[in-house]
């Protein structure tokens, strides 16, 4: 089973994201999502290198975010693809079957389309705002996830859906309402000065229901 946090790191140099994605890891984190942004394919792959380790030591999840050939290179679990990148059958003939495959859908037609392509999980967004992202597509709101886990349930189909976007503490439990498999965060976490107890109380809320 997939984990229901994600963390997709923030910072501007190697040295801001591995403190961030360590301190994520350190207070019990174990999915990080590694973005890091118009950077050279140097420092990327410096990064990269840095992180898998990391994550191996935390064991950890680690999905590289829209950069195939470096989570190929890197042999991450995966890779997380935008809408403009790489398509996921492309993808998948590439990293083969065993890797997983995420990508982001803002409409149930984005996310039909992934399914049929091979995808193993989506990030749904965006929830509200969020500066971390640019080109933002359409918002959602609660009303939005609602219409299209809806639409999915009326067609028996089941992936996991991450919710992304400007989520706060007090979003989870609504947004867990509406189906979704777990949530996406950056900000909220990066932010944190409590990363610890605040890590553990988005796994108390995404975990609510969750019967052991």
């Amino acid at each position: 089973m997939y984990h229901k946090l994600q963390y997709i790191s923030q910072g501007n140099t190697i040295e801001e994201q591995l403190y961030n994605i360590h301190q994520a890891l350190d207070a019990g984190c174990d999915w990080i999502q590694m973005r890091f942004k118009n950077q050279t394919a140097k420092n990327t792959f410096a990064l990269a290198e840095a992180v898998k380790f990391l994550c191996e030591e935390y064991l950890a999840n680690f999905i590289v975010n829209d950069n195939l050939y470096l989570a190929q290179q890197i042999a991450a679990d995966g890779v997380h693809l935008g809408l403009s990148d790489m398509k996921i059958d492309q993808a998948r003939a590439i990293l083969g079957d065993t890797k997983i495959i995420g990508a982001t859908a803002n409409t149930i037609e984005d996310i039909l389309n992934h399914i049929k392509n091979g995808c193993d999980y989506i990030g749904l967004g965006p929830f509200r705002f969020t500066e971390t992202k640019e080109k933002l597509s359409p918002i959602l709101g609660l009303s939005g996830y609602f219409k299209i886990l809806e639409e999915l349930k009326k067609h028996s189909i089941q992936i996991p859906i991450y919710a992304i976007g400007g989520i706060t503490l007090n979003d989870i439990s609504p947004l867990m309402e509406t189906g979704i498999h777990g949530i996406a965060v950056s900000g909220m976490v990066t932010r944190s000065d409590e990363k610890e107890k605040l890590i553990q109380q988005l796994n108390e809320k995404l975990y609510a229901n969750v019967i052991v």
